[in-house]
């Protein structure tokens, strides 16, 4: 028989619209896991390109990828240079 060949699934792969990119976050808010949207965000960013994202932030690349990781535990200012820079908004409603 022969051997199943597996890869690992990477989400960032399938972020190519601005449509996909909401609704992932929003599944991610939905969850109520400051670890799962920190990691949503850094799917994101890698699909935007992390480089990109480092720049225009002014915060370094390695330090984006562990603060945007399931162990990572970004400042809300962090997160909010992040959304910003992907062209994102972050808004409350009641």
């Amino acid at each position: 028989m022969a051997k199943t060949k597996t890869y690992a699934w990477d989400p960032a792969k399938y972020l190519d619209s601005d449509e996909a990119v909401a609704a992932y976050l929003d599944a991610a808010i939905e969850e109520d896991d400051p670890a799962m949207l920190a990691a949503a965000l850094g799917d994101v960013a890698r699909a935007k390109g992390m480089t990109e994202i480092a720049r225009e932030t002014g915060l370094g690349r390695e330090s984006l990828y562990k603060a945007l990781s399931s162990d990572g535990n970004p400042e809300f200012g962090t997160v909010q240079k992040v959304v910003r820079s992907l062209g994102l908004k972050l808004h409350i409603s009641a």
